[in-house]
């Protein structure tokens, strides 16, 4: 498990979005496309998904997760209408909760499975793993540099 590249990427990343301007993150290159306002929304639903699987799989046995819309998400949370700041300072705090539950899994425990959806039986080393390759391909999508940022990481651990 990238429990350093976590770390990393909640101390390194705000400053990074931070850099990025208004009309950066507003920016729709087509009416069904995300904005990178929307986009960081998405991994704030997606932590928030992802927080409730560690901490489930920890504590149940093989819990059945449902799936989740993640283009619906974004729209019932309006993030295109939101604060830039506000929505920064959210991605760290959900990142920092499921940080926090990632760090209790026991070298054991990482093999406990929960179910996403209809999928096979999904190791908690798999989905912690996955959350953060996931993020990092959108973190690339938004132009956000990250690959520093988890070699650093690497190196480090």
């Amino acid at each position: 498990m990238r429990i350093s590249f976590l770390r990393a990427l909640i101390k390194d990343l705000p400053g990074r979005l931070r850099s990025l301007s208004d009309e950066q993150v507003q920016h729709k290159a087509s009416p069904s496309e995300w904005s990178i306002k929307e986009e960081l929304g998405h991994l704030l639903d997606s932590a928030a998904n992802n927080h409730q699987r560690i901490v489930r799989a920890q504590l149940e046995n093989s819990p059945a997760m449902p799936q989740y819309d993640g283009d619906a998400w974004v729209a019932l949370h309006r993030y295109q209408d939101r604060d830039w700041s506000s929505l920064i300072a959210t991605w760290v705090a959900l990142n920092v909760q499921l940080l926090t539950a990632a760090e209790q899994i026991s070298d054991s425990g990482k093999s406990k499975t929960c179910t996403i959806g209809d999928s096979a039986p999904l190791t908690l080393e798999f989905v912690f793993d996955d959350y953060l390759d996931h993020m990092q391909q959108h973190l690339r999508h938004m132009g956000v540099q990250v690959d520093d940022i988890g070699s650093a990481a690497a190196a480090a651990s």
